[in-house]
């Protein structure tokens, strides 16, 4: 993905949550090349980069503009961890945007295996079984200095499920990898 459309993506991310206090949609004219199906989470941190909200789609459900602009407005005004954004708010916040590959389930016949199947820094993981799901972008691991094993730890304790879940075969894990952007790093 090429810087210019990582900024267009910006833009839209912005808008979307911006027409929103107006009862209005965003314009998809300037991004509808930008049509491919992809999975993908837009972050929103405050001015001392806490985080704000986080919406996405692991899935490639919708189309990439069209996943933008739902996934902005739902961490906007839809993410149970916090308030709704508020209108003097947004000049505040920083966008984030990571744009992922289609999860691939994680085969192992141990679990001790997942440790070195487990590439921090790159990979985002998910976790299913019949207790939960979560799942955690791969920036989430080295933000937090995190090895493979504290990843899954908290990628289990993420789902709601026991901190050592990913030990139990059931539970399937799967991994993929993200594009990530932000406001900061393009402008």
């Amino acid at each position: 993905m090429n810087t210019t459309d990582k900024k267009l993506l910006l833009k839209l991310a912005r808008e979307s949550i911006k027409t929103y206090f107006k009862g209005t949609k965003p314009s998809l004219e300037k991004v509808k090349h930008l049509s491919e199906k992809r999975g993908v989470f837009v972050t929103l941190h405050d001015k001392d980069e806490d985080l704000r909200g986080c919406i996405g789609f692991p899935m490639p459900v919708y189309s990439l503009n069209t996943a933008i602009v739902e996934a902005a407005r739902s961490a906007a005004f839809h993410d149970p961890r916090f308030p709704p954004l508020e209108e003097n708010e947004l000049e505040k916040i920083d966008i984030e945007i990571s744009v992922l590959t289609v999860p691939q389930e994680i085969k192992v016949s141990h679990p001790n295996e997942y440790l070195d199947k487990i590439k921090i820094g790159e990979d985002g993981l998910i976790i299913q079984g019949p207790l939960g799901s979560g799942l955690l972008l791969p920036q989430v691991a080295t933000e937090n200095n995190f090895n493979a094993e504290t990843f899954l730890n908290c990628l289990c304790q993420k789902a709601g499920m026991g901190f050592n879940c990913w030990k139990e075969l059931d539970n399937k894990i799967s991994k993929f990898q993200a594009i990530v952007f932000n406001e900061k790093e393009i402008d």
